[in-house]
């Protein structure tokens, strides 16, 4: 379901909730409840080793990054609390799994159950156990970086736990959050930038301290961190939960089909990772290959081929690893040894919601909830100040648009994608520079704003000069706040 509305800000608050009334839920079909929830989250298996298929046997590891705050964004750690659960059931041992979530989901006060998540409206807790390895002001990419190379020295703060891999070792990464051209979201700027992050996979390669990696990333535009410059040779296999010019889904929300409980105002899990998940969980994973789980994902993401309502999960790298056992990377719980390797897990539309509409459906879902009137006057102003610094900024990038090529075509320059293969940007030092130009004059980008990241490599792309953007940049921006409504001065969102 992406949300659809139209933005038209006035002075009468009122009518912002009038055009918020016309969300519209994309999507429909009854979606199968899975029994398997009712049995609960079953105690991890001893055995840890992944025997290779050459007979070597190496340790798996595994690195989960929910990118997000704000009870807004439950999704996001509701994911990778659920991935945590899934891995440890499988075999993988604590000290192997390196966690980080900002942790301000569980006793959020929005909560409707004080120290639990769940990832599915059946879903039982999956927050109990879950290490809280690098939380709050630790979850940044620096640190990031640090635990993948395995650098105890360049960690800052939280558990020190890094991963310590040796040749024969397997990792497994998982990321799920937002994101925009070319980059990732933290809840602690900087964002990981698409160069940034493969410089990281390079050093780690170098390094020799590891045989194979497969990483799984849920974000909007998430297939351009990878496309036209993830190499082949790196021993790495990822799949996106999107190419790099369309958004990602959140599901599981108030309204929908299969809907959370009642007392829930806020999506509970994406739908590329719950559909790897849920599919994990389903079958006998030393049966069913890499290959085999991509496709169902990539099946069920699309919603069944419609994409309106999904959206295509890519692949990149060393697509030889497909043909590998998922338990390889994800272990193998003994419960499942008689489950089939692959089948249909799913055979009906999901209800969705655009990952960047989220926020203000959680915020409207709020809104209806509450019955105290200041406390509904203080939604109010925050959907208000939301929409408003929305439009201040698609506002923006079009006036700095038609400063630099004309009004005829300053918004096809800037939402140009170049073929396929081709990075987002030649120059990801200029793509940065362009990002701090821009927030220095007009303002965090925000969740919603990293969708014009591909506005500002396509300005490094056409060789304008500094001084010419800056000049357009202050000329749109002029009286603009720069403070105004930086992610960190809401609760509710990152």
């Amino acid at each position: 379901m992406t949300v659809r509305h139209s933005v038209c800000l006035t002075s009468t608050p009122i009518l912002l909730i009038l055009v918020l009334l016309g969300f519209e839920v994309i999507g429909g079909g009854r979606a199968s409840r899975l029994n398997r929830w009712e049995s609960g989250i079953r105690m991890p298996t001893e055995k840890d080793d992944a025997e290779d298929v050459d007979g070597e046997v190496g340790t798996r590891w595994a690195v989960l990054v929910a990118g997000s705050s704000g009870y807004g964004n439950y999704r996001h750690q509701a994911d990778i609390c659920h991935a945590y659960q899934l891995l440890k059931k499988d075999g993988l041992k604590e000290e192997n799994i390196v966690v980080f979530m900002y942790d301000d989901i569980a006793n959020n006060e929005f909560n409707p159950r004080p120290g639990i998540i769940i990832n599915h409206p059946q879903g039982s807790d999956v927050y109990a156990g879950v290490p809280k390895d690098y939380t709050g002001e630790q979850v940044t990419a620096e640190n990031l970086y640090a635990v993948l190379l395995g650098n105890k020295n360049r960690v800052k703060g939280g558990s020190g736990k890094v991963v310590d891999s040796k040749p024969n070792d397997r990792i497994f990464v998982y990321y799920s959050d937002h994101g925009g051209p070319g980059v990732l979201g933290m809840p602690n700027l900087p964002y990981v930038y698409a160069m940034d992050f493969l410089e990281v996979l390079k050093k780690k390669h170098a390094s020799g301290t590891y045989k194979k990696m497969v990483i799984y990333v849920e974000a909007c535009e998430s297939g351009s961190i990878f496309e036209g410059i993830m190499p082949q040779d790196l021993n790495i296999y990822v799949t996106t939960a999107s190419n790099a010019q369309e958004s990602s889904f959140g599901i599981y929300c108030p309204g929908m089909e299969p809907s959370p409980p009642p007392e829930y105002i806020t999506c509970l899990g994406d739908l590329y990772s719950v559909a790897w998940m849920e599919d994990s969980e389903t079958h006998n994973l030393k049966k069913e290959t890499v290959e085999q789980q991509y496709q169902t994902v990539k099946n069920r993401t699309s919603n069944f081929l419609n994409y309106n309502i999904g959206s295509h999960v890519m692949e990149y790298g060393n697509t030889n690893i497909k043909a590998e056992k998922v338990y390889l990377y994800q272990g193998f719980d003994p419960a499942t040894v008689n489950l089939p390797p692959n089948n249909r897990l799913l055979d009906t539309h999901m209800e969705v919601i655009n990952q960047r509409d989220a926020e203000l459906f959680f915020l409207w879902q709020m809104y209806k909830k509450l019955e105290n009137g200041s406390q509904k006057d203080e939604i109010l102003k925050q959907i208000t100040e939301t929409m408003r610094h929305r439009t201040h900024l698609d506002g923006s990038i079009e006036l700095i648009g038609t400063f630099l090529y004309g009004p005829h075509k300053g918004s096809s320059i800037f939402n140009s994608v170049r073929e396929p293969g081709m990075p987002l940007v030649d120059d990801w030092g200029c793509l940065k520079s362009m990002v701090r130009l821009f927030e220095n004059y007009c303002g965090s980008l925000t969740q919603y704003g990293m969708k014009h990241m591909r506005a500002f490599a396509n300005i490094c792309n056409s060789g304008v000069s500094k001084v010419s953007v800056e000049e357009a940049i202050v000329a749109a921006c002029s009286g603009h706040d720069p403070g105004l409504l930086h992610p960190s001065n809401h609760g509710y969102s990152a």
